[in-house]
């Protein structure tokens, strides 16, 4: 069924206001995913109206996509069908947060940026350093999926999520978890709305576990002539009693990417004077505390890093390790800011075959003669970005070329793939969700569950769910 307009946006007027609903052209184009707009964008003020809004859209089989900070709308295909962007950045609020049980309950359109600022005012935070850092959500990251470079040592939002509240695809309000960390026992099921996409269900309350702020911060960045040696001082660190806060392993490329003007305009803060060594693989690695433990690090990572072969190491004190990690953290940004046809594949592996896949991943691209940029997190996560100098036919059959031995590649290594950001014309040429999986008969079925009508951003996920 299509929208209909007139009684359409009647009825979503009389759940949110007739001023949160938008139908112009210019206002919808802020909705955008792969050339498709919406029909209409609803703005609701709270978790009932947003319920109400999927029943009505349930009822006339109307898809709906949510958004809010809009920062990552360019992942997953594009749906199917898209007749509503419900847009949650009015439910933004603070629900209840105890700073001495270290837990906190928002709604899912609060930026994250505000977010920190008040738990910062409590020497609390949460590990969620995603990419597009000034516009990006609490809820958006999450559906998204996105890591950050601290994942290495809080994990990932699964580790710290606590418990969410959403509205199924017929318009229910359901819950899984609770506010607390010592829940009752049942599935977690609220996991599986990391990383789905808005396609099993609308977030509308997220509960996480806070954590304390960590002390004065240091970097150190190790030069290597080859991957060889960056890998090898990754596993005599991950083989070490120390457990640094990130470990990353940066390309040369990735080193000239984020010392450039597109990683100063997006993330601008000072930069160190000393940068990493151009031309050198780099480890770069960060850790907290008091001055012992600081000076401690310091000594074994310098040991460390010369033992493997480095050519080079520096140190940076906390205000340079600031903006040093704040560039890791936008380096997807900046990737596709680099080029008119970035195309960035996310790939997971043991760390034991990293260096197989980057070796792979290097290989594939310099056999397609694409220009690349590689990320590595220490515990097996690579984001590797493909950034051909044009954006034409040519360069996506290099590209098509390419993805298809990387993704190859990284199964035959026994990994998972996926490529979440290239040109939005592009993803039906490429396996944006990579190879086909062994669980995707449960995945549908799980699909049929929460979104029996199939209208919540339908096609956005594998297999067209």
């Amino acid at each position: 069924m299509t929208f209909a307009r007139t009684s359409g946006l009647a009825r979503l007027a009389e759940i949110s206001g007739s001023a949160h609903v938008m139908a112009e052209p210019a206002d919808l184009a802020l909705y955008r995913i792969a050339g498709q707009m919406p029909a209409v964008a609803v703005r609701p003020s709270s978790a009932e109206e947003a319920a109400e809004i999927v029943k009505f859209a349930a009822a006339e089989r109307l898809a709906v996509v949510p958004a809010a900070g809009r920062t990552k709308l360019d992942m997953g295909m594009p749906p199917k069908k898209y007749d509503i962007a419900l847009d949650l950045s009015r439910l933004d609020r603070i629900i209840a947060y105890d700073p001495g049980d270290l837990t906190l309950s928002v709604e899912p359109g609060i930026p994250l940026q505000r977010l920190s600022g008040v738990l910062a005012g409590h020497r609390q935070f949460l590990p969620l350093a995603a990419p597009f850092a000034p516009r990006a959500t609490a809820g958006g990251t999450l559906a998204a999926g996105v890591d950050s470079p601290l994942r290495q040592f809080y994990g990932t939002a699964r580790d710290y999520v606590l418990g969410i509240e959403f509205v199924t695809g017929d318009g229910v309000r359901a819950k899984s978890g609770g506010r607390v960390v010592k829940n009752v026992s049942g599935y977690d099921l609220h996991k599986l709305m990391i990383g789905a996409l808005g396609t099993l269900g609308i977030l509308t309350q997220i509960n996480f576990r806070t954590f304390p702020l960590p002390g004065e911060t240091w970097a150190l960045a190790a030069s290597f002539d080859g991957a060889a040696g960056a890998l090898d001082f990754r596993s005599r660190v991950a083989n070490s009693p120390l457990r640094p806060l990130t470990l990353e392993i940066l390309s040369p490329e990735t080193v000239v990417l984020l010392a450039g003007e597109e990683a100063a305009r997006i993330e601008p803060g000072p930069a160190p004077e000393a940068q990493f060594a151009k031309g050198k693989w780099t480890v770069a690695a960060s850790f907290a505390g008091k001055e012992p433990v600081l000076e401690r690090y310091t000594r074994d990572l310098r040991q460390m890093a010369g033992d493997s072969g480095a050519s080079g190491v520096l140190l940076f004190s906390d205000r340079d390790t600031s903006c040093n990690l704040a560039r890791l953290r936008e380096f997807v940004p900046v990737a596709l800011a680099s080029s008119p046809a970035a195309t960035v594949l996310k790939l997971s592996v043991l760390p034991s075959r990293l260096r197989e896949l980057l070796d792979a991943v290097c290989a594939a691209a310099e056999l397609s003669d694409l220009p690349r940029a590689v990320l590595a997190r220490g515990l097996g996560v690579v984001y590797a970005a493909l950034l051909p100098a044009k954006r034409d036919s040519g360069a996506l059959r290099r590209v098509v070329q390419a993805t298809g031995q990387i993704l190859n590649s990284c199964a035959g290594l026994g990994g998972n793939s996926s490529i979440p950001w290239c040109p939005g014309e592009w993803k039906e040429s490429l396996s944006v969700w990579g190879p086909d999986r062994s669980d995707f008969a449960q995945m549908r079925k799980l699909k049929s569950v929460f979104d029996p009508a199939g209208i919540l951003a339908p096609g956005r996920f594998a297999g067209g769910m």
